[in-house]
């Protein structure tokens, strides 16, 4: 697999503040199980907290990235000869996007708390999604790096 001129990748990592509330996550726990003692009310705060933070990694996970002649948004891998026109979305478009302007079948990679995204249109007249939706903290890169794989090698 050739690497693209402009590679990009990304991690739609959760917020610091999430990390946060994992922690008040496993007090909550903590206190729950005060009544039965100190040990109980340590396994209460290690164990709320790691379970609420497998859950808030485990949201967060989903990369974005452009690889070789692929563009991988999570779950999908889609060639970038299948793709067109690339549009960077502000926050408001962005949130018109995801909501009243979203069409069913579109492919969406969202995150509520990456304000900006990426539209993508799909050209391949074999495939019925009309465009992909990608949650980005970087539109304008990952527009440069899938424009920069389009473009013909040599």
């Amino acid at each position: 697999m050739q690497l693209s001129a402009t590679p990009y990748e990304e991690r739609l990592t959760a917020p610091r503040s999430w990390w946060v509330v994992c922690f008040l996550v496993g007090v909550s726990f903590a206190l729950i199980l005060l009544p039965f003692g100190t040990l109980p009310l340590l396994g209460g705060l290690v164990g709320g907290t790691a379970a609420a933070a497998v859950v808030a990694s485990s949201y967060g996970s989903p990369r974005i990235r452009v690889v070789g002649d692929s563009l991988i948004a999570g779950e999908a891998k889609i060639p970038v000869s299948a793709l067109g026109a690339a549009e960077i979305l502000d926050p408001e478009e962005a949130r018109a996007w995801r909501t009243y302007k979203a069409d069913v079948r579109a492919f969406l990679l969202l995150r509520s708390y990456i304000p900006r995204a990426l539209r993508v249109e799909v050209t391949d007249p074999e495939d019925p999604t009309p465009y992909l939706y990608l949650s980005t903290r970087e539109p304008e890169a990952l527009a440069a790096a899938i424009e920069a794989a389009k473009a013909p090698k040599g």
